[in-house]
């Protein structure tokens, strides 16, 4: 072999050595590409995993919010309703008073006194009824309820058809807006 055959033969080993090289060279970086193309695609996949939930947590805690909102404006009416119960609830005796002054003033025969005292009186049930109160419709004959009386006492009833019937009003009930906040107090027929 000569020289130049032998120089030959190495560029051409060299020369094949290259195009191995490149082509490992190549599937190496083709091999990079795709796992950056795949890593591309989870991260992308995984930021949208994030949003989704990111954004189902914001839905659910605005939803909440709502809720509480309306909550808390429901109860607010609610108040705003039944705000002055504690001074009706207590000033109901004073009407009591006054129901049981007229009834002994009416007996005597002092006209102008009665007259005085039906007008505070008046003025004053109209002043509570402004506020919101109201009586609770009671007489004698009506069926008993016990959702709405408060029986006091049990007698026996005058006849069969005032049986389980209110037969004596004892103390006027009231209700504020919807709520009854004193039941009425009454004799019931057994």
């Amino acid at each position: 072999m000569s020289k130049k055959s032998k120089v030959k033969e190495m560029d051409e080993e060299l020369d094949a050595k290259k195009s191995v090289d490149e082509t490992e060279l190549e599937q190496a970086e083709n091999i990079d590409n795709e796992t950056e193309q795949d890593a591309e695609l989870s991260e992308t996949d995984k930021l949208k995993e994030d949003l989704a939930k990111e954004k189902d947590k914001f839905l659910r805690l605005f939803a909440e919010f709502e809720n509480y909102k309306k909550r808390t404006s429901k109860e607010r009416m609610e108040l705003f309703k039944t705000a002055g119960q504690e001074i009706m609830v207590s000033l109901l005796p004073v009407m009591d008073d006054f129901d049981r002054a007229i009834k002994e003033i009416a007996k005597t025969e002092e006209k102008e006194l009665l007259k005085g005292v039906e007008l505070i009186h008046g003025k004053f049930s109209e002043t509570l009824k402004n506020k919101g109160l109201e009586q609770v419709e009671v007489k004698a004959g009506d069926a008993f309820d016990a959702e709405v009386h408060e029986a006091v006492t049990q007698i026996p009833a005058p006849d069969e058809s005032m049986k389980g019937k209110i037969i004596d009003v004892i103390e006027k009930g009231f209700k504020l807006g919807d709520r009854i906040i004193r039941h009425p107090k009454v004799v019931v027929g057994n």
